[in-house]
């Protein structure tokens, strides 16, 4: 409850406040505000319209920080996502998730067969599974990721954090 009403006044005083500038703004964004809203989120299993809800989120956030735009015309208009996205300068909410994932599943993969978190990773199930589609798993996500990156045999580039890091 605490933090819900830290952050509600974090966000109230980077839309009210003109007398941070922007990039103090982009800071306080980067450093205490995606930090709380991404908590835990190395174990997220993200649906379509969690990523949705985030990214709605991230792009509220940052036009309340850039603010709308006047045109020629003296009328006001709100900056395009492209906009924002440029102006960010950094990845965006989604790809820092994905990241903090993938640093997770490393991070799980280097540990010993014996520890829990490993054990849980590693462990399907062996009941049958209830009719209609299949729920989305972590791992699954994480090897999706990785697909997309175009990284292959994963599971033993982790045990050299060097070459893993590289990538």
């Amino acid at each position: 409850m605490w933090n819900e009403l830290i952050l509600l006044l974090l966000i109230l005083i980077l839309t009210i406040s003109m007398f941070l500038n922007y990039n103090s703004k982009i800071q306080i964004y980067k450093t205490i505000i995606r930090p709380t809203v991404t908590y835990g989120c190395e174990t997220w299993v993200l649906t379509t319209s969690d990523e949705n809800q985030l990214y709605i989120f991230e792009r509220k956030i940052l036009r309340k920080i850039y603010g709308p735009k006047q045109n020629p015309d003296e009328t006001w208009r709100i900056k395009t996502n492209d906009k924002l996205r440029h102006r960010m300068k950094q990845e965006d909410i989604i790809k820092f998730i994905k990241s903090q994932k993938l640093r997770w599943a490393a991070h799980v993969m280097r540990t010993e067969n014996t520890r829990t978190t490993r054990k849980i990773t590693e462990w399907t199930p062996h009941k049958t599974r209830p009719v209609g589609r299949p729920r989305l798993m972590w791992m699954g996500q994480v090897e999706e990721d990785l697909k997309r990156m175009k990284i292959v045999g994963w599971r033993t580039k982790v045990e050299d954090r060097q070459e893993w890091n590289r990538n």
